[in-house]
């Protein structure tokens, strides 16, 4: 077995954290995975002095994950200290929802959005709705900036801090059936009564608000000029998913004019392989003279786009994003150092790294890599006015935390939001490469047990990721679908990046269209084959599971082979025209099938496993979230009816109340984390007695 474990040099993630020798004593369990904290937002002051951030924390009692804002002094001035480390001060403590921090020009006021409580008020003011607040970075004088009936969607605050944009919605009922769709409001109509967005300034000297953009369009983001200037907006005619894959649009209000200009779309539509592009990440220079945003597609490279809005009309060209890089899996933050200077994250081989892309003014640009290594930057925030940037990451033996980069080189750790693991056992990571189908070299991270020696034989688990255009890291990460928890319990875990992951190379990623439920099949399969022969799995426990697009693939395999002893499918699918035609984002299968299914038909068969499921023998557990519009219940139903029915093979189905398609209430996770364990022990672990 080739094993690719090139760890950067260990001085770079040398923390700012007093030492600690914990000795790793403690066999992970589900409590654990209740007791991590997710970093999910940060923001550098300008100064460079501060970095906020929003922390999550799940709580049994109110069944949810919530976060708090946060703050770390990157000077370690703030009393703090181990273990969470120096400078590290709470400024919410309600979990409030708190998130898209933003720093006021002075580095000591945080502005950020919240469905908190007023002091004293036992309800949420506001019916419940989301409203702009402020804080002093010591955590004093925590005051609502709007008090909006129907709450705020976003906001921005200018360089100056002198005004706020923010933007709201309002539903209205179209067309020429108003008058019945207006009468029966409480019904959920196809189509015809609409979410719609205004953009709104807020003085915060006067606090007096004058509404600038009204034009009943759909609002997906915005993101204005540091000087306020300008305001770009990614828009679309309705709320639908299916507007916003191919109909989305990049527009720019002129404050000085008042006027609306449509960037022109063909570079990332007519352009591009595909014209159905998911936009996303706007983001402006600091003179405002260029603007920078995603196009994101399924079973396509994503692409940075940047443009100029000097140029009549705005002139678009595309990012060099590097050799062997993708930009991340779904699209990537983007922040601008400088006007000619661009961060981006760049995916390559389960390694995510911060990219530099320079000279943006002078040609096609060039990008860098700016932070190698084994790492998997999440998430970015600088300011053109401090030399540092800060940075989220985490590496195959810590779990993510922010980090400063000082000097575009150093990086210097500045959280500890996971102390308690400093005691766990963590499984051992690596990269394993094998042959995949056509000879094909493919990739997976590898977990194996924490006390795994070398010569063991121990149950195998597929852990399949989703999309399929991402991938799966090679980070620490423990996650409901399997990683950190089943090599705890003794199973070794595969995740394989299989044809259509991202990091690859475009060919590797666009090979899969047209060939579902074939080539990402066969690639996956010889991985298993790969560590049976190489005596680490073994043939006779072999468990297969995934989500979303992993639970469809878990499903095409049971129909392929009988190897696996169990099967964990997760909103999945199972016939593919049922998902063109029931799913809320039909792109996704036109892109793949290479069509309609009348246009399409037998591309459209092939990739469905519904037509060999008399074939299934391996008992399959399948979890789905009632509400969920990516992977309607009904093809897990289906599923479901076959096994049980008409098959008899051994199969529970857990439907999730609320849920869409992701599993996001404190009960619900544990009771799938349950469910999977029980369903292994049963079926694979019990086979060693």
């Amino acid at each position: 077995m080739r094993v690719i474990a090139a760890f950067l040099a260990l001085l770079l993630f040398v923390p700012n954290l007093p030492a600690q020798d914990v000795k790793r004593t403690h066999d992970i369990n589900i409590d654990d995975y209740f007791t991590q904290a997710d970093i999910q937002q940060i923001a550098l002051s300008p100064d460079g002095k501060f970095v906020a951030y929003t922390e999550a924390r799940w709580r049994e009692s109110t069944d949810d994950r919530k976060t708090d804002l946060w703050l770390v002094d990157t000077q370690n001035k703030l009393k703090g200290g181990p273990p969470r480390g120096a400078g590290s001060l709470r400024l919410t403590h309600d979990r409030c929802g708190a998130r898209s921090p933003q720093w006021a020009p002075d580095g000591k006021t945080i502005y950020f959005l919240a469905n908190r409580k007023r002091e004293g008020d036992k309800q949420p003011p506001f019916n419940g709705k989301a409203q702009v607040w402020r804080v002093r970075w010591n955590g004093n004088d925590l005051t609502p900036v709007t008090q909006l009936t129907e709450g705020v969607d976003a906001f921005q605050i200018s360089e100056d801090g002198a005004f706020i944009h923010y933007q709201v919605s309002y539903e209205k009922v179209l067309d020429d059936w108003s008058g019945l769709r207006g009468k029966h409001r409480g019904l959920d109509y196809g189509h015809g009564v609409e979410k719609l967005s205004q953009i709104w300034r807020l003085d915060l000297d006067s606090f007096r608000a004058r509404k600038i953009v009204d034009e009943g369009r759909n609002i997906r983001e915005f993101t204005a000029t540091p000087d306020g200037s300008k305001i770009a907006m990614i828009t679309t005619p309705d709320d639908k998913v299916v507007s916003f894959e191919g109909q989305s649009k990049v527009e720019i209000y002129d404050a000085k004019t008042g006027k609306i200009v449509t960037v022109p779309d063909k570079a990332f539509r007519k352009d591009m392989p595909s014209p159905y592009a998911w936009l996303e990440h706007l983001a402006w220079s600091p003179k405002g003279g260029r603007l920078a945003f995603n196009a994101v597609f399924d079973g396509y490279p994503a692409e940075v786009m940047l443009v100029d809005v000097a140029a009549d009309p705005p002139a678009v060209t595309k990012l060099d994003r590097g050799s062997g890089y993708s930009i991340k899996g779904y699209g990537s933050p983007l922040q601008w150092k400088a006007e000619n200077w661009l961060w981006f994250l760049g995916e390559t081989k389960a390694r995510v790294h911060l990219m530099r892309a320079g000279g943006i003014a002078d040609g096609p640009s060039s990008a860098h890599v700016a932070v190698p290594g084994d790492v998997v930057v999440e998430g970015i925030s600088g300011d053109p006015r401090c030399e540092a940037t800060a940075v989220v990451l985490g590496t195959p033996t810590k779990f993510p935390d922010v980090y400063l980069l000082e000097n575009d080189s150093k990086l210097r750790r500045l959280t500890n939001v996971n102390p308690q693991a400093e005691s766990w056992k963590l499984p051992q990571l690596s990269v394993v490469t094998w042959k995949g189908a056509g000879g094909q070299a493919v990739e997976g991270v590898l977990e194996l047990p924490p006390d795994y020696k070398p010569g063991q034989k121990v149950p195998l688990v597929l852990e399949i990721h989703g999309g399929p255009t991402t991938a799966s890291y090679y980070k620490l990460q423990y996650w409901i679908y399997g990683r950190t928890l089943l090599p705890a319990k003794g199973h070794a875990v595969l995740c394989p990046n299989y044809r259509g992951s991202t990091g690859y190379g475009d060919k590797f990623l666009t090979d899969l269209i047209g060939r579902e439920n074939d080539l990402d099949v066969e690639d996956i399969l010889k991985g298993v084959d790969h560590l049976v022969e190489q005596g680490i799995a073994d043939p006779d426990k072999l468990a297969v599971s995934g989500w979303s697009n992993g639970g469809y693939l878990t499903n095409c395999i049971i129909t392929k082979t009988n190897r696996f002893k169990a099967a964990i499918s997760g909103a999945g699918i199972v016939d593919a025209v049922m998902e063109w035609g029931s799913n809320d984002e039909p792109a996704y299968s036109m892109v793949f099938k290479k069509g309609f299914p009348w246009s399409s038909a037998d591309t459209y068969h092939k990739a469905s496993s519904t037509y060999s499921l008399d074939k299934i023998r391996t008992p399959t557990l399948i979890h789905v979230g009632a509400n969920d519009e990516r992977c309607p219940p009904g093809q897990s139903r289906m599923l479901y009816r076959a096994l049980k029915e008409y098959l008899h093979v051994p199969t529970e189905l857990i439907v999730y109340p609320g849920e869409g398609h992701g599993v996001m209430k404190y009960r619900h996770r544990r009771a799938k984390m349950e469910w999977d364990l029980a369903w292994l022990e049963r079926f694979v672990q019990s086979k060693q007695k």
